[in-house]
């Protein structure tokens, strides 16, 4: 069923058929996460995952999941994806020793965009353990899990890149591959999942998704020319937009590519990075979309009734970065939240009209309906090149990453 059929007013989510039933949602949240701070006037604010928890907490959301504070990553978990000396590199450097290693500063992208701070490696540990916790549960038997800190879509094997410095997103689904044949990979951040598509570009078990803008922006890459290669070619999908693009432009994109990627590759579990950076009004982004635009691409993921992991990402306006967050967890549990905001610790952040949803701007939409027809008929054509989902020879299962019993917060941190 699709969920833009459910009717506006109240809640959007209909009550019968597959899209009403309750999902089983786990959340992954770190008390400390909010104090970690990239430096003065970086755009990048940790700040606004504890925003976010508040309004959850205020909107009684946190009571319907199972609140989970993440096991930190250990060096072998990272690891698995990350070189060995850029780990190492990662644990020892600090603000104060960062001068005696400007060569490992220059070989691993470690400086401007991706700054020294204080507890920087136990930061990544956090979110990077939050992300493979979440696909841990999934593999369990959870419908969803959500970590709003993860999503670092940009960092590579043996480098830092656009404020990520570890790829939770790769680490998340090599976990899930332990479980399902094919895990599908959704990015709807500003920026394109260079990270993560790079990481799996040459593999048919892991299809790649990116919707981005795309001509003259970070970080460059995500032309629709850019299939995958070898075993992997048409599995990696680049949906590059222009600025101003709506909430309708989008949609028109994004249903009938997934759905004929849903179709067509039958993952057996989803991720999805919801990168809130495009958003309208975003301080670093050019897009035009509004919250409600935004979750539509989390409410439509969620009816495939497929094991979903939300993932946070870009998002630099961070009173719009909270908002969006906080209304697709509600999206995840069938939920639609009243748009008067409830008094919360960051109340005035979210002034003069204390509400969820904000209204997107009057700015142009450069991407032509001509141009759009274009890129969704390519794409659908590339689509229609993979015959089947791709099979899997058997093979032992290797074991699930064991963390010590997850910590269950029972109190609000």
């Amino acid at each position: 069923m699709d969920p833009s059929s459910a009717g506006a007013g109240g809640n959007s989510l209909p009550s019968v058929g597959p899209d009403g039933q309750k999902r089983r949602v786990c959340y992954f949240y770190d008390s400390e996460v909010g104090n970690y701070y990239y430096g003065q006037g970086h755009p990048m604010k940790p700040h606004r995952i504890r925003m976010t928890h508040s309004l959850l907490a205020q909107y009684g959301l946190l009571d319907q999941m199972q609140v989970l504070r993440p096991n930190p990553a250990r060096d072998r978990d990272l690891c698995r994806f990350h070189a060995d000396d850029y780990i190492s590199f990662l644990r020892s450097v600090t603000p104060e020793t960062q001068q005696d290693q400007i060569r490992a500063l220059k070989r691993f992208n470690v400086g401007e965009d991706c700054p020294v701070f204080d507890g920087l490696y136990s930061f990544c540990q956090t979110y990077a353990g939050a992300s493979v916790g979440g696909a841990v549960k999934l593999n369990h038997g959870l419908d969803i899990a959500i970590n709003w800190s993860g999503g670092l879509h940009h960092a590579k094997k043996c480098e830092a890149s656009g404020f990520c410095y570890v790829n939770d997103i790769v680490l998340a689904i090599l976990e899930l591959l332990k479980h399902h044949q094919r895990v599908l990979y959704v990015d709807i951040d500003i920026h394109h999942g260079d990270g993560v598509e790079e990481a799996f570009y040459t593999t048919d078990r892991v299809m790649t998704v990116s919707f981005h803008k795309f001509g003259d922006y970070f970080p460059g890459t995500g032309d629709v020319r850019d299939i995958g290669h070898s075993k992997g070619k048409y599995y990696s999908l680049n949906v590059p937009l222009d600025d101003g693009i709506d909430d309708e432009s989008y949609q028109s994109l994004f249903k009938p590519i997934m759905a004929k990627v849903m179709e067509v590759f039958q993952p057996g579990a989803v991720v999805l990075q919801c990168g809130a950076d495009s958003l309208s009004g975003d301080r670093l982004g050019c897009f035009n979309l509004s919250i409600r635009g935004h979750a539509e691409c989390v409410k439509y993921m969620r009816s495939f009734n497929v094991p979903l992991l939300l993932l946070g990402g870009g998002g630099y306006t961070i009173r719009n970065v909270a908002r969006c967050w906080c209304y697709e967890t509600g999206v995840a549990l069938g939920q639609e939240l009243e748009d008067k905001m409830p008094v919360n610790e960051y109340y005035e952040y979210f002034g003069p009209d204390y509400t969820l949803h904000v209204a997107p701007s009057n700015m142009e939409n450069k991407n032509t309906r001509c141009e759009l027809d274009n890129i969704r008929t390519k794409l659908l054509d590339n689509l229609s090149k993979l015959r089947h989902a791709p099979s899997v020879q058997f093979q032992e299962r290797p074991p699930d990453t064991e963390f010590p019993e997850m910590n269950i917060v029972t109190t609000l941190s």
